[in-house]
């Protein structure tokens, strides 16, 4: 299978060299990369007043979370392969416009259920997009033009997973003309329009000559996969486990184990699977994909529980609960940049020292919480979070390069679908493990303490992800 690009103005004649990526294009892309990520975040400080604006229950509000991670994270794989089959400029653009009418109907949604089912399709939209990102960086850059993409694109995912939570609360706060937290969603429209403009002129179109069919069982089998995990355990507690919960639950290993049987049997065959089992072979994807699980459910489980502590248990407005985090970003930001030289010196040897590092700022923030609680905000949070943020800087975006170094460029489009998926199935995951158990110790054991234990154990987590680096390759193909 060969890899085919094509860009506009399409000629004839003698064949050229492929388009490369140009500064604008990468820009634009990154922008697309961001849009899903920040949204991911955006609601975790607006949930208290959306729920009053709209009487909605907790469980509700929940799903305006769940309903977002779990449509993206079930649509991800399969809008790689629909990039790669039709287009990945076109996927891009399709999925981005999309993207901003669903935040439209977002922001304009009269009702509780209204949002909930915005948010689905806006989830869905983002997996059309977000695939095309990785997949136009991959089959369009190369050497240390891809090096350096690679290394943007993760420090744009992990200052986007922060910059949402602060943009959150500095929006619900200035209450433009009246919008109250559906700001937070509205604002995405002309970011959208500016990206649409952009991505038209400078973003080059790429696809695989001979693309498979979209695989239809693996489909709907990755997605029972998810679903039967995901769902339960974000709405269980809220729900009071339910039998449905528990009967999903243990669907889960079934579905799991179907679809691996259905992309065993695909590959062995010579066909394309929706994810194919040999793309496991890879050492580095496979280890990075074993990475990136516990990394990204502490991430966003500290975000989420760290919000909602801050707001209900501290006291502190959206704008302070956000703004608490924002020497996590700013130092996540400078650290990204130093990254790549970093990497160019000591490879992956980066990556232990960074969870270290982020292991030291997150006992610092538990010891903060332990002893200043209720008195929680920037001053407390700042020595640990501005630690924290400089150990993240050196995993996520080296582990993001290391997984995508050796997939090759005909399978672009799958290699990044499945990179992806890992990450926000395990941002979902993260949410609904850490978060489930952080708001059920709360009314035992209170919320300071309930904060600290809930700490403890994403500590126990980063303690995970700097074991499973030391088994990355030294060096980044």
């Amino acid at each position: 299978m060969t890899e085919t690009i094509t860009s506009r103005p399409v000629r004839t004649g003698t064949p050229e060299a492929p388009p490369a990526l140009g500064g604008l294009g990468l820009f634009t892309v990154l922008l697309g990369a961001a849009l899903p990520l920040v949204d991911f975040f955006i609601v975790n400080v607006a949930l208290p007043t959306i729920g009053a604006d709209l009487s909605a229950s907790e469980a509700v509000l929940e799903l305006v979370v769940a309903g977002y991670g779990v449509a993206y994270a079930v649509l991800l794989v399969l809008g790689g392969r629909l990039g790669d089959l039709f287009g990945r400029r076109r996927l891009f653009l399709g999925g981005m416009a999309t993207f901003g009418l669903t935040s439209l109907a977002c922001g304009l949604a009269p009702d509780a259920w209204s949002l909930v089912a915005a948010r689905v399709a806006q989830g869905a939209s983002a997996a059309a997009m977000l695939p095309q990102v990785l997949a136009t960086i991959q089959a369009t850059t190369t050497g240390p033009r891809r090096a350096r993409a690679m290394s943007l694109y993760g420090a744009t995912a992990g200052l986007s997973m922060v910059a949402g939570q602060i943009l959150g609360g500095v929006l619900v706060a200035a209450d433009i003309a009246g919008t109250g937290w559906r700001s937070v969603f509205l604002v995405n429209v002309p970011v959208v329009l500016v990206g649409l403009f952009l991505a038209a002129r400078a973003v080059p179109e790429t696809r695989s000559a001979r693309p498979e069919p979209v695989d239809v069982p693996g489909t709907f089998l990755l997605a029972a996969s998810i679903l039967t995990l995901l769902v339960p355990l974000t709405e269980g507690r809220a729900a009071g486990w339910p039998l449905w919960t528990w009967l999903s639950l243990a669907a889960f290993p079934f579905a799991a184990a179907a679809f691996y049987a259905v992309e065993r049997r695909a590959d062995r065959a010579g066909r394309t699977p929706l994810v194919p089992p040999s793309l496991f072979a890879i050492v580095s994807l496979r280890r990075g994909l074993l990475l990136i699980v516990p990394f990204s459910i502490g991430f966003s489980g500290f975000m989420f529980v760290i919000a909602v502590a801050l707001q209900q248990g501290a006291g502190l407005g959206p704008v302070a609960a956000g703004l608490a985090l924002a020497p996590l970003a700013v130092v996540f930001f400078l650290f990204s940049l130093a990254g790549p030289r970093l990497v160019a010196r000591y490879g992956t040897r980066v990556v232990p020292v960074g969870a270290a590092l982020q292991g030291v700022g997150l006992a610092l923030m538990t010891l903060a919480a332990w002893r200043s609680w209720p008195d929680l905000g920037l001053v407390e949070l700042l020595p640990g979070a501005a630690v924290a943020g400089a150990g993240q800087a050196l995993q996520l975006p080296v582990v993001l390069r290391v997984v995508l170094s050796e997939v090759p460029a005909v399978r672009a489009g799958v290699g990044g679908g499945v990179m992806v998926t890992t990450q926000q199935a395990s941002l979902a995951l993260g949410v609904a493990t850490l978060g489930t158990l952080f708001l059920s110790l709360v009314p035992g054991m209170g919320m300071r303490d309930a904060l600290v234990t809930t700490l403890l154990v994403q500590l126990a987590g980063v303690a995970l992800t700097g074991l499973l680096s030391l088994r990355l390759p030294r060096t980044i193909a």
